[in-house]
């Protein structure tokens, strides 16, 4: 998108308030949802609970067809439609709506550097998964290890990885490392590797537990 479309979308959104109907797209559970995408979708559910903006998840079996970019999950706002994380998150951030504001400009920057280790590592493990990439597993469970090994040091014994407050890492973590554990695979090395840093099993069971009281009745327990 480039900056004056950027702009663009940033005005109308932040004139219109958050409404009760808002909507996010998935494929539909189970055999169809990637796991890719489940954990993506997680993510945003987990940001926008964090907000503390409602949303309805309806699952479609053509939802990336749905999706003016192709890509799921996207939400539907009013006459707004946007797809993935980092949109939405700069799309709510318009409307007034930030877990971000509060760090200052180094605590950002490494927010940042985080999240694109864990799409770049968490991301092309489950891609892996999904489609058998080239590389071999043993090398795709050792990429895992090491994200999961920075992830585990960053949080230390904080509740979330920037203190007190979550931030759209927390979320975008708490998508991929939750739907790892929860997701029955023909393989489980991906998911022991996890379990391995019990202060992530503990941040996966806190969000579990504050930000989706009802979902799965605690899966993680």
């Amino acid at each position: 998108m480039s900056l004056v479309a950027e702009a663009f979308v940033s005005q109308i959104a932040a004139t219109e308030p958050w409404p009760e109907n808002a909507t996010l797209y998935q494929q539909l559970k189970g055999e169809q949802i990637l796991l890719s995408d489940n954990a993506a979708s997680l993510a945003v559910q987990a940001f926008l609970q964090m907000c503390n903006l409602p949303v309805k998840v309806v699952c479609r079996a053509n939802a990336e067809y749905m999706s003016p970019s192709g890509k799921v999950p996207f939400i539907h706002v009013g006459n707004q439609v946007v797809s993935e994380l980092g949109p939405i998150v700069q799309f709510v951030k318009a409307k007034g709506h930030s877990l971000s504001d509060g760090l200052d400009e180094v605590q950002k920057a490494e927010m940042k550097a985080y999240m694109e280790l864990v799409n770049n590592m968490l991301l092309t493990a489950e891609l892996y998964l999904q489609w058998c990439d080239e590389a071999t597993v043993g090398e795709v469970l050792e990429d895992v290890d090491q994200c999961c090994q920075a992830l585990s040091q960053r949080l230390g014994t904080q509740p979330y990885f920037f203190n007190k407050q979550p931030t759209e890492l927390d979320a975008l973590v708490f998508g991929h490392l939750y739907t790892i554990l929860t997701t029955q695979l023909t393989n489980d090395e991906l998911s022991e590797k996890v379990k391995n840093y019990s202060n992530l099993l503990a941040f996966c069971r806190r969000i579990e537990q504050h930000y989706f009281e009802d979902r799965g009745k605690g899966r993680l327990s």
